[in-house]
């Protein structure tokens, strides 16, 4: 239901196993798992720490692009020992199969965990086939 080559992500991992990750140098892409249930498929997208109301979900030409921002300022009188929690906007694109209905999708966010689901379009369902019998009519050439 997803188109599964995604060459950039690809590149992402092969250098992160090339240069290792590193805190200074925080992921830019969000962890998604993806599952089919029934004539849905649902995407889940894990953005700890994110207000809802900084999400925004948008599809285009079977791009699904999911866009997010986690900001945290120390108060004034702060003193901050360790900052490893990537900070900032976080975009992540998933290409989809046309076999989705795009028109219909809907988003909800819990505890930290964006949900998208996706019904399957009508005409990507299996559908049963009458088999006709008896003479079949002549074709007039």
């Amino acid at each position: 239901m997803l188109v599964r080559y995604d060459p950039f992500r690809q590149l992402d991992r092969l250098s992160e196993d090339f240069f290792g990750s590193h805190p200074s140098r925080p992921r830019q892409w969000m962890p998604m798992d993806v599952v089919q249930h029934g004539n849905a498929v649902e995407l889940r997208f894990d953005l700890p720490g994110v207000a809802p109301e900084s999400i925004d979900v948008t599809v285009e030409r079977q791009v699904l692009t999911v866009e997010a921002e986690r900001s945290w300022a120390p108060a004034e009188d702060d003193v901050v020992l360790r900052r490893e929690r990537p900070q900032g906007s976080v975009t992540r694109h998933v290409t989809l199969a046309e076999t989705l209905d795009t028109d219909h999708l809907e988003a909800h966010f819990d505890a930290g965990v964006l949900t998208v689901t996706i019904p399957v379009a009508e005409q990507a369902k299996p559908r049963k086939v009458e088999i006709q019998t008896g003479a079949s009519a002549a074709i007039d050439a």
